[in-house]
């Protein structure tokens, strides 16, 4: 089938050029839930466009029966991150204008609502497919009040009005995925939140972290929050309630690169987890391995980063993916320290049992540079299922 593409102007420059995002939309023959899936929201976090593009290919090849609701894909996501250089490199992952984090700047619905409580109160005797209608219907209508400030004479700043079209496109979505990669080198895992673990393993990635803490303003949270919030709500009214509402950041490799390993494994989990959900109807999917795939599931608070602790060149330096003990010599830090003494050789042990998920792609750090990352844990000891 062939998609419905939606050109959308996201900002005009100061040279009168305009910068736009494009939608494309698979829309079945058959209702059922939405799935909205973009990438590249850091500029430099280009994996999941290549898993996009293997994506509308594919779904190019489906017919419109096979698709059981919309799902709709957003490629390059964030057109003034992607164009953004230093030098040789790619940053964007913060707005050069302001300084803020593009994944940092999303509206949160229970941060204007006091009354969450409340309406599980009111709905106690409903069942969930009507208090979820209900929800979306008084999340969208607050959503869209903003726009009359962002149509104001007076005008707000951009990241408002580019929040306010991407969320556009999926506030009413049921099911929400965001394709980034590590701004270094990482391991290929996902996100995800409370009671989403049998989902989770749909992705058929080795590993998940469980977001313990968030303030509800990263992409994924914005729009998964105010649900968690009001299952919560039920649950202390004896009413345990599980929306059929998820997201889910994909973290897919390296940052500037399209590996095609981690390219390989987004396609796949995006592909088995909308046949999990329902949304396609192909030959093979879900895969067989699904209900038995193992996933190293991690809370978020038991992630570490190591940061320099001398200025120096980082070697020796152990491979992404290592299992450490406590103890062991993760890297070495050449100091030159302009003391008028010999250069130092300082090596940097680890502070706890893990494994290395996470790598700087500059091996020369200032004091204080970020090193490297630690899923930290016995291996024994990580849920793993």
């Amino acid at each position: 089938m062939l998609p419905i593409i939606e050109t959308i102007p996201i900002v005009q420059l100061a040279s009168g050029d305009r910068l736009f995002i494009q939608v494309y939309k698979f829309i079945g023959d058959n209702p059922g839930p939405k799935a909205y899936i973009q990438s590249n929201l850091h500029g430099a976090e280009i994996a999941g466009n290549a898993v996009i593009h293997q994506l509308i290919e594919f779904l190019q090849g489906v017919d419109d029966s096979q698709i059981h609701g919309e799902i709709w894909l957003v490629p390059v996501c964030n057109p003034l991150g992607i164009n953004q250089r230093s030098q040789h490199f790619s940053s964007g992952r913060y707005h050069s204008y302001d300084g803020k984090d593009w994944n940092r700047i999303f509206w949160d619905y229970e941060k204007e609502t006091t009354d969450i409580q409340e309406f599980a109160t009111s709905q106690i005797n409903l069942n969930p497919e009507e208090i979820e209608k209900k929800y979306r219907k008084i999340i969208l209508k607050k959503f869209h009040q903003l726009q009359k400030d962002i149509n104001a004479a007076s005008g707000v700043p951009f990241v408002e009005q580019y929040r306010y079209q991407l969320q556009s496109l999926s506030l009413d979505a049921n099911y929400v995925i965001d394709c980034h990669s590590s701004t270094n080198q990482g391991l290929d895992y996902l996100y995800y939140f409370n009671s989403r673990e049998e989902s989770s393993k749909a992705f058929l990635l080795d590993y998940a972290i469980l977001m313990t803490e968030y303030d509800g303003d990263a992409f994924d949270e914005a729009g998964m929050k105010p649900w968690l919030a009001l299952e919560n709500s039920f649950a202390k009214q004896g009413k345990p309630i599980q929306f059929d509402v998820e997201s889910w950041t994909l973290e897919l490799g390296t940052g500037m690169q399209m590996n095609p390993q981690s390219v390989a494994k987004g396609v796949r989990g995006i592909q088995n987890y909308l046949a999990q959900k329902g949304m396609l109807n192909i030959p093979g999917f879900p895969l067989p391995e699904t209900a038995f795939h193992s996933v190293l599931f991690i809370a978020k608070d038991r992630i570490r980063k190591y940061y320099a602790t001398a200025g120096g060149m980082i070697q020796n330096r152990l491979p992404l993916g290592t299992v450490v003990k406590k103890g062991d010599c993760l890297y070495q830090l050449l100091s030159f320290n302009k003391t008028g003494e010999l250069p130092q050789i300082i090596d940097i042990p680890a502070v706890e049992p893990g494994l290395i998920a996470d790598v700087s792609s500059n091996y020369s750090a200032n004091q204080g540079d970020y090193v490297l990352t630690i899923f930290q844990g016995n291996l024994e000891g990580f849920w793993k299922t």
